[in-house]
């Protein structure tokens, strides 16, 4: 029997309306799938936190995408709260009040989960930034938000691929070559943008400088999903 082709790097979003979708999907998906993101749509589900705890326990990466955003000392609760119920991968957004009480909260859970800093939306375009009225542009807020991060402790960064080069060289200058950057808003060749602004494809995130890539609608909206993901774990296979 050939060995199944799995990459961990390679984090599959399980943006499904019900929790009996996600399961079919990781049922279809099998080996070749070894990390998941569960997103606010799944979570806020009855069973929700659950089914992520469930995933973790059949030795899968758990990545729960709250994007937590709150005074600090909710977010530090929160953030204790995910990290003792077991989490690989946590979410908050890439603000220093936010990410120091995400720290706390996740050092007095005495827990290894890994806390990932959101730094600019891929849905959001220079254009988006400016009616927010940010004075940055979506690349220059990237940076900034980075710096604050590695500042404030936290393990990682989610920005899209076209930053991923600059944050990889803002860690490696702050002495992190173990910081975390994981990139949305990529896209297999010829595939859909749908709602992404700044994307790249699997390799092409990866040879930027990106840690881990998390692909959904090319995946679970597939007509074949499990061709679709193993087309992607070929294609950066040997990087």
């Amino acid at each position: 029997m050939t060995p199944v082709l799995t990459d961990p790097r390679l984090i599959v979003g399980l943006d499904l309306p019900s929790l009996d979708a996600a399961r079919a999907m990781v049922e279809r998906l099998g080996a070749t799938v070894s990390s998941y993101k569960i997103g606010l749509t799944l979570l806020a589900r009855p069973g929700g936190v659950a089914f992520a705890h469930e995933l973790r326990a059949r030795g899968k990466m758990v990545f729960q995408d709250w994007k937590l955003h709150d005074i600090g000392a909710q977010v530090e609760g929160a953030a204790r709260a995910v990290a003792e119920g077991g989490c690989d991968l946590l979410t908050v957004h890439a603000e220093p009040q936010v990410m120091r009480g995400a720290v706390k909260g996740r050092d007095a859970a005495g827990s290894e989960t890994k806390l990932l800093a959101v730094t600019v939306l891929t849905s959001l375009s220079d254009a988006d930034l400016t009616e927010l009225g940010y004075g940055f542009t979506a690349s220059d807020l990237v940076e900034r938000r980075v710096r604050q991060a590695l500042d404030c402790g936290v393990d990682g960064v989610v920005s899209s691929p076209l930053e991923a080069a600059r944050v990889r060289q803002i860690a490696a200058e702050a002495g992190r070559p173990d910081f975390l950057i994981v990139t949305p808003g990529v896209r297999p060749e010829g595939a859909d943008k749908g709602d992404q602004q700044r994307v790249a494809t699997p390799r092409a995130a990866l040879e930027a400088g990106a840690t881990h890539l998390v692909v959904a609608r090319p995946v679970v909206g597939a007509d074949n999903p499990l061709t679709a993901a193993s087309a992607i774990v070929e294609s950066i296979d040997g990087l």
